[in-house]
């Protein structure tokens, strides 16, 4: 019983900063996504890609978290854009205290993309203030991912199938893993993406646009859909 009341009251203060980080990124129009996926299916790499065919006028930031280590921050940083390491020094997930610390005095930023420590049970319950989650499945994982794993699915809005070229070499089967993601989400989108051929990337990219645009027509400015479409 005291650990569920623990548990309860951990994420009662993690969701109160979490509302605090959507409601000044809903006041500046700004697009914040989570990234949650298993270790090595390519959350980083896809990143690095997108920063690649980010518009060079979007003002983009990226948190990106980590056990140990700051090895993602400098792959990351080689794109001109601010990025930040979060180092948890253990703990399997981001929560929102440690975004809002490390959003420091950044300002004036449209698109915020935060990359969530590598585990897909985690980082599930902790709301970042984001206004999607974003789960990426490997083609290397297998299928049943969202049926061993249906909480990060189940309230993600996209998932992105990543790494396509290696179809020819695994076992993988694209429509039953598209089946077993709607079992879980009936509502989820999917993309699928190779970051190494860049296949299904422009799909992603319209993707980002689109969500955006969305955002910024609950806001007062329209500079982050036009920075991101490239109008």
């Amino acid at each position: 019983m005291n650990r569920v009341a623990i548990e309860k009251s951990v994420l009662s203060v993690n969701n109160q900063i979490a509302a605090h980080l959507r409601d000044a990124l809903d006041a500046s129009g700004a697009l914040a996504l989570n990234f949650i996926s298993s270790p090595g299916s390519g959350k980083t790499a896809l990143l690095e890609e997108t920063l690649k065919l980010l518009p060079h006028s979007t003002r983009a930031a990226v948190l990106t978290g980590d056990i140990q280590t700051d090895n993602d921050a400098q792959r990351l940083q080689r794109y001109g854009y601010p990025v930040r390491q979060i180092t948890t020094g253990g703990a399997c997930h981001l929560d929102a205290r440690m975004v809002a610390d490390h959003l420091g005095d950044w300002e004036n930023f449209e698109l915020l993309l935060i990359e969530n420590v590598g585990n897909l049970v985690c980082p599930t319950s902790y709301d970042l203030g984001e206004d999607a989650k974003v789960v990426v499945l490997s083609v290397t994982e297998g299928e049943d991912k969202p049926l061993k794993y249906p909480g990060i699915f189940r309230r993600s809005e996209l998932m992105i199938i990543n790494k396509i070229d290696l179809l020819r070499h695994v076992p993988f089967r694209m429509d039953l893993a598209r089946e077993n993601a709607r079992r879980i989400n009936p509502r989820i989108e999917i993309i699928a993406t190779s970051c190494t051929t860049g296949a299904g990337l422009g799909h992603w990219m319209n993707w980002l646009a689109d969500r955006a645009g969305k955002k910024v027509r609950a806001a007062p400015s329209q500079e982050v859909v036009h920075a991101l479409s490239g109008t």
